[in-house]
């Protein structure tokens, strides 16, 4: 969950700095001032922490039956710098394609059957609406546990956010500005507008989707087994006991000084009890 923190605000944060940079840093905002409030308080924040609530990667009973599961935590495998870095770099990733997708389908060319050209905040609410897309499927892609709760709040969000554009669109021109029906009358009619969401929102979670993928096929984790058991039924139980196995040859106590003691001291009276046990047979 803190990870995913880190990703979404580097996707939606970033955007900023490449729309400024393309116009030469002019100081405007390609958001509306409520795009930017509702971002962390309403439209990414339930899926975050339904992720850290209701997340479960195998179940608590397959948990008790294997006891190794439980050392990802003491090995820190989950948060990391290596784990950080990685989410960071989607983030970025998925900054670059929402700006340069959004960029390139509505900058000097017509989007609308009629000849309009998008101003900047047609730009800034297609781009905002791509980010929106983007998160929420991340968040869906991550999860590995369902429920109905986290469905509603997921595509909940995304949804919430095309009735406040809808809504926020009927409001006078004096409190709307340039969002004044721009759902309704400028972006809905565009063909290019659900486009460019689509290909944006597809383009950004590939890169995590082929990095899953790859882990998944050559360097799994020990979850990742246990979920082919469960869900693909595939017969790798060979395959799991060889992974706990080397998991528990590998495995370093790494508590405290005592419990490091102890650790020594049962392998020391092992080996002892091994060599007395030749010396009597010979």
């Amino acid at each position: 969950m803190i990870c995913f923190f880190f990703y979404k605000n580097i996707a939606f944060g970033l955007t900023f700095f490449y729309f400024e940079a393309f116009t030469a840093f002019s100081g405007q905002s390609i958001y509306d001032d409520w795009y930017m409030i509702l971002f962390n308080v309403f439209i990414t924040s339930l899926p975050v922490i339904s992720l850290g609530l209701f997340e479960q990667d195998v179940s608590a009973e397959i948990c008790m039956q294997f006891p190794a599961l439980y050392q990802r935590g003491p090995k820190n495998l989950f948060f990391d710098w290596w784990r950080i870095f990685g989410w960071m770099a989607n983030g970025l990733v998925a900054s670059i394609i929402v700006c340069s997708f959004n960029i390139a389908f509505f900058y000097d060319q017509p989007f609308q059957s009629g000849g309009q050209t998008a101003d900047m905040m047609t730009v800034g609410t297609a781009m905002f609406t791509c980010i929106v897309w983007v998160v929420n499927c991340q968040i869906a892609l991550t999860m590995s546990h369902f429920t109905w709760i986290q469905h509603f709040v997921i595509w909940g969000s995304i949804g919430f956010w095309y009735v406040f554009l809808l809504i926020y669109g009927m409001l006078p021109p004096q409190l709307t500005g340039n969002v004044y029906q721009i759902l309704v009358e400028v972006l809905a009619p565009a063909p290019s507008f659900w486009a460019v969401t689509l290909l944006a929102t597809v383009a950004s979670i590939m890169f995590y989707f082929a990095h899953l993928s790859a882990q998944r096929c050559f360097n799994p984790m020990d979850h990742h087994v246990i979920q082919e058991i469960k869900y693909l039924k595939r017969d790798v139980w060979d395959k799991i006991m060889w992974r706990r196995e080397r998991s528990k040859a590998r495995q370093e106590t790494k508590i405290g000084f005592t419990a490091r003691v102890d650790a020594r001291m049962r392998i020391l009276r092992g080996k002892f009890h091994k060599k007395n046990k030749l010396i009597n047979i010979r």
